[in-house]
């Protein structure tokens, strides 16, 4: 048999599987919802281990899956990579060990890419499309080093929403739904009243295990979490701050972002990112909705909305001990006398000027004084980790690279949208 069958079968069985699931989810929804829950946790995987594939040898396995690997290294063609990891348990592992994650490989695969550190060697380019009437953001992988193409891998989506004191930003992995409520929400950016100061909620604890956000109002709600696992919740992880400009003297924006989910030791030799989700069986559920896969139902869990009286704060009695974030600043511009404006390069990534384009790069010091011709300063710290810029009506690029997630880097170009009282 050819490897091309083998693939054709593969999807078709597949297909039958979701099909069959499908058809399970549905009739457990007539007997109420945690009757339904119940069931399809306990029937569905039953129906996926029974497929003709999964005792195929390890080693005919591990040829399929490298050569799969191989071959569709770009969308639309990975989603064969996301329906093979979906077929049963050891076809998921197999793949798990294969297929190497954003940081090494630069290919975004699983919905647990999304929240997995950048490339290491290189910028992974995507960009941004606003829709000024349903204040709605959409985040899609470039497929085309054409600035301006429509199509794209959708990743994300974001929903603005205007409150009395603050501006909330919730995120989502569905491109429609978007919603706290929604079984799709994977965190959140919130704003205070002046728009200067913003906080990056995630529903997974970082590394570091920060603490949930003060109590509100309560709500419940179902989450598709990357890593089903972990207890949900709204975890502060970054804090993006722009300096007043009250007197409106003339120049750009200026901006820093502690990110307290990444170490600033991530930036050195040797240096990881902690913390970071593994793909699990139920992660891979309706992969950016490339395939059709039977969604799990997680359990509920108390959501607790966020107040803002807490940015900004200096907690030094809790960072005792702990290892000091990553800040990063953005790069400062120069002014071109001909233009009259002020200039960052964009290397062709960004054409039209905009008080909300920006590059950032990390603002940390060396440890004792300067760098000397022996102990020179570290490339990574020189590095642009993330630019966005305008290109177009409503279009704006996003570029981002280690040790940043499409998510992290998402919610901080989505802070340069809001409008900023003080700032400009």
């Amino acid at each position: 048999m050819s490897f091309r069958s083998i693939m054709r079968d593969v999807r078709d069985g597949f297909g039958s599987l979701s099909r069959r699931s499908f058809e399970v989810r549905l009739s457990g929804h007539h007997r109420g919802k945690s009757h339904g829950s119940v069931h399809e946790l306990h029937d569905q995987p039953l129906v996926i281990q029974n497929s003709r594939w999964a005792g195929l040898p390890p080693e005919l396995l591990r040829d399929v899956i490298k050569r799969l690997e191989a071959s569709e290294g770009t969308w639309p063609a990975r989603k064969h990579v996301v329906a093979c990891a979906a077929v049963c348990r050891s076809w998921r592992e197999m793949c798990q060990e294969i297929v190497k994650s954003p940081e090494f490989a630069g290919k975004i695969t699983f919905p647990v890419s999304l929240k997995q550190p950048g490339w290491r060697d290189g910028t992974i380019q995507c960009f941004i499309k606003r829709d000024k009437c349903n204040l709605t953001y959409h985040l899609f992988l470039c497929l085309s080093p054409a600035l301006l193409v429509e199509n794209g891998k959708f990743l994300l989506s974001a929903k603005r929403t205007r409150r009395t004191t603050s501006t909330e930003y919730v995120i989502s992995i569905d491109a429609d739904n978007i919603s706290r409520s929604s079984n799709t929400y994977i965190g959140k950016l919130r704003s205070n009243f002046l728009g200067t100061k913003f906080i990056i909620y995630d529903t997974q604890p970082p590394y570091n295990n920060a603490e949930l956000s003060p109590p509100g109002r309560s709500r419940r709600f179902y989450s598709k979490k990357v890593s089903p696992k972990v207890p949900t919740g709204s975890y502060n992880i970054a804090q993006v701050t722009y300096e007043l400009n009250v007197l409106g003297t003339r120049g750009p924006r200026r901006m820093h972002c502690n990110m307290q989910s990444i170490p600033v030791s991530a930036l050195e030799p040797g240096g990881y990112v902690p913390g970071q989700p593994e793909l699990l069986p139920r992660s891979l559920d309706d992969s950016f909705r490339s395939i059709s896969f039977s969604k799990s139902i997680d359990n509920s869990t108390e959501f607790s909305s966020s107040r803002f009286f807490d940015i900004g704060v200096s907690r030094e009695e809790d960072n005792e001990g702990k290892e000091r974030p990553l800040v990063l600043r953005n790069k400062a511009p120069r002014w071109h006398e001909q233009l009259q404006c002020w200039c960052l390069n964009f290397r062709g990534r960004v054409t039209v000027a905009s008080v909300k384009n920006f590059q950032l790069i990390a603002a940390t010091q060396p440890a004792a004084g300067a760098p000397t011709p022996s102990q020179p300063a570290q490339p990574d710290h020189d590095k642009i980790i993330l630019q966005f810029g305008k290109v177009g009506k409503d279009m704006f690029t996003m570029d981002y690279r280690y040790p940043l997630s499409a998510f992290q880097a998402f919610a901080i170009c989505l802070s340069s949208f809001d409008t900023k009282l003080a700032c400009e």
